[in-house]
């Protein structure tokens, strides 16, 4: 099929918004990325901006990972991340799957219960007396009990178990099955898509966790990584002078920049296909 002069004007145009967008999305991390690797004498050659290296270093990343605070903080954020979104998973699926069935009794008021927390919470200082009053203070239980659970994240999954056809639940309960074992052998298998979806959504978050760690803990031996990459940059910039003899401040800030991210970056390729699939499943009901 051929097509008119006005379509292919409009797909050029199309084409060049899109690598506009594109090339606004990959300059940001093209530039953290070579600043991370340039050597201090072309930084100063170039008055502190550089896109290209003509030559690389990697001192900014010695310096970054010779601290042993890295490390440890390194770990406590795996921790964090992994059994936080376990938990998070189950939680969800266990809220979601009941929520998900037409005939639950009860079911609009507790979808009503549910939504009102999107809108209104019991706020920053309540939420820390609870967490006090638990006793998980300086504790990485801190950091995973008070978000356990997002109204966002059950809504997505409630949206993609209602699109499961109904005959599967009803050949399943004829059959004798449980609830739970439907949901375990029929439902989870069938939801891969939403699962990982929503399971990236907790692990982005849980990575990225920052503002819960400056609040809850005050151990530096439970720091997680954000907060102690927030540290590194805060002592490069106080020690700018010093540290500049041999590295650039800008390059050991981005080097723990990349640091914090690439861990992220470096799973997401792997799910994409299915992040985006959930996402759209989860969003058309019917």
């Amino acid at each position: 099929m051929v097509t008119g002069t006005a379509d292919k004007w409009f797909n050029s145009v199309v084409y060049l918004i899109l690598a506009a967008v594109a090339a606004a999305s990959i300059f940001p991390l093209l530039y953290v990325v070579s600043m991370s690797l340039t050597p201090y004498s072309e930084v100063v050659k170039n008055g502190g901006f550089v896109i290209v290296p003509r030559s690389l270093s990697f001192e900014a990343y010695n310096r970054i990972f010779a601290d042993p605070a890295l490390g440890r903080s390194m770990l406590v954020t795996v921790f964090v991340t992994v059994v936080g979104t376990a938990v998070n998973l189950l939680l969800t699926t266990v809220a979601a799957y009941p929520l998900s069935r037409r005939k639950l009794q009860g079911r609009s008021f507790f979808l009503l219960f549910i939504v009102i927390t999107m809108l209104f919470n019991g706020g920053l200082i309540p939420t820390y007396l609870i967490v006090q009053s638990l006793g998980l203070l300086d504790s990485v239980w801190a950091l995973i009990v008070p978000g356990a659970i997002a109204t966002f994240n059950v809504l997505v999954m409630k949206s993609f178990f209602e699109n499961l056809p109904e005959e599967l639940f009803e050949s399943a309960r004829i059959d004798g099955a449980q609830e739970f074992r439907i949901l375990w052998q029929i439902v989870l298998p069938l939801s891969v898509p939403s699962v990982l979806t929503v399971g990236l959504f907790y692990m982005v978050g849980h990575w990225n966790s920052f503002f819960s760690a400056v609040l809850y803990i005050t151990d530096r031996e439970l720091y997680p990584l954000q907060v102690v990459i927030r540290n590194m940059l805060l002592l490069t910039q106080s020690n700018e002078l010093q540290a500049e003899v041999t590295v650039p401040t800008a390059a050991m800030q981005m080097a723990a920049v990349i640091a914090g991210s690439l861990p992220i970056i470096a799973v997401y390729p792997f799910i994409q296909k299915h992040f985006t699939k959930g996402m759209l499943l989860g969003a058309i009901k019917g």
